[in-house]
């Protein structure tokens, strides 16, 4: 008889497992923090995670330039903790979403004053540390450290939903997604098995006419053949998000404009920026010399970009900043939103 767990059969959960690692094996992506299967190489806690931080909700391809320049100009957790916060924040630029960058040099500080300059290696002890969650914690004790964590991402997400047709939607099908994964975890090679469902659900089961023809898991997927696939996992409906509105201030003098530090807390809290005050529902009424608009997760936001003659007595352009040269704005670190503005004025310059 076989043994029950968690209402699955251990010789299905060992098949599972077994189909889609021998794909992996054949089909694993090349990523510039990832262990090759089969591999003798000892996988490096700082690069897993470093890499699994700048990839929240940002592409691969979006990441691996920054990966790179980070771990050459950082590579160990203790070089990244004893860097300048505006090095590094300057350095995150583009990315999105500036508190990672933050939580970033906070728990690289952390591993090096509390761990010796070395990770933990339990989900509890990474989940402790400044700006690990559930994922990020599982993900290293997994793909790190081997431990048998249950790791969920978007991708693993949507390949488990379509397999076990979790038709209850989202945020409440993340409890099934979780329990019907859990059983399914090897014990020997729960950080490769992790990332074979990131890869399968990156190139196979993608959200978009999945390639169910050469998918390992296609013989038991309850949702292959069916012609609403793609709506699966079913997301929310969505919530219309408000419109803000700001102003952004074009000071020059010799050839440099002045820009500010934004405040550490708050959207893109750090990082130097082009001066104006709060972003409103009010749309201003001054007359601009270029705009752009810019997305945010939990709004959407139009800047206008307006030049003045010199700084004013009050406000956050009369605050601590430095006069930039023009000519090297690239080394400034600018957000993408104030980038772009900035480009738009380097146009009208030329």
């Amino acid at each position: 008889m076989s043994v029950q767990t968690s209402g699955i059969d251990q010789n299905i959960a060992r098949d599972f497992a077994g189909r889609l690692l021998a794909w992996y094996d054949r089909a694993a992506r090349v990523l510039a923090w990832r262990i090759a299967p089969g591999s003798d190489a000892v996988p490096d806690p700082y690069r897993i995670w470093l890499a699994e931080v700048m990839l929240q909700q940002t592409t691969v391809a979006a990441v691996t330039g920054y990966f790179a320049r980070f771990t050459t100009r950082w590579p160990t957790v203790a070089d990244l903790a004893a860097a300048d916060d505006a090095d590094v924040m300057a350095a995150w630029a583009g990315l999105g979403y500036y508190a990672r960058a933050r939580n970033l040099l906070a728990c690289a500080r952390a591993v090096v004053a509390d761990h010796g300059g070395r990770f933990p290696d339990s989900e509890a002890a990474l989940r402790a540390l400044p700006g690990i969650g559930d994922y990020t914690a599982a993900s290293v004790a997994a793909i790190a450290f081997g431990r048998p964590a249950v790791v969920i991402d978007a991708n693993i997400e949507r390949v488990i939903a379509r397999h076990r047709l979790i038709e209850t939607p989202l945020p409440l099908a993340k409890r099934e997604i979780r329990a019907a994964l859990t059983p399914l975890v090897p014990p020997d090679r729960p950080g490769d098995f992790a990332q074979a469902l990131m890869d399968l659900g990156a190139t196979i089961c993608t959200p978009r006419s999945p390639a169910c023809a050469i998918c390992p898991l296609t013989n038991d997927c309850r949702a292959r053949g069916r012609p609403d696939i793609d709506r699966l996992p079913v997301k929310p409906p969505k919530k219309a998000k408000p419109h803000r509105h700001g102003l952004a201030h074009w000071i020059e003098r010799d050839a440099r404009v002045w820009l500010v530090r934004r405040p550490t807390k708050g959207m893109l809290g750090g990082m130097r920026a082009l001066p104006g005050g709060d972003w409103t529902d009010a749309r201003p009424t001054e007359s601009g010399i270029a705009e752009v608009d810019h997305g945010f997760t939990h709004f959407d936001l139009t800047l206008k970009l307006v030049h003045r003659e010199a700084l004013p007595e009050n406000g956050d352009a009369a605050a601590e900043g430095e006069w930039w040269p023009i000519s090297d704005l690239d080394a400034a670190g600018l957000p993408t939103l104030y980038r772009r503005l900035v480009d738009k004025m380097l146009e009208k310059l030329a």
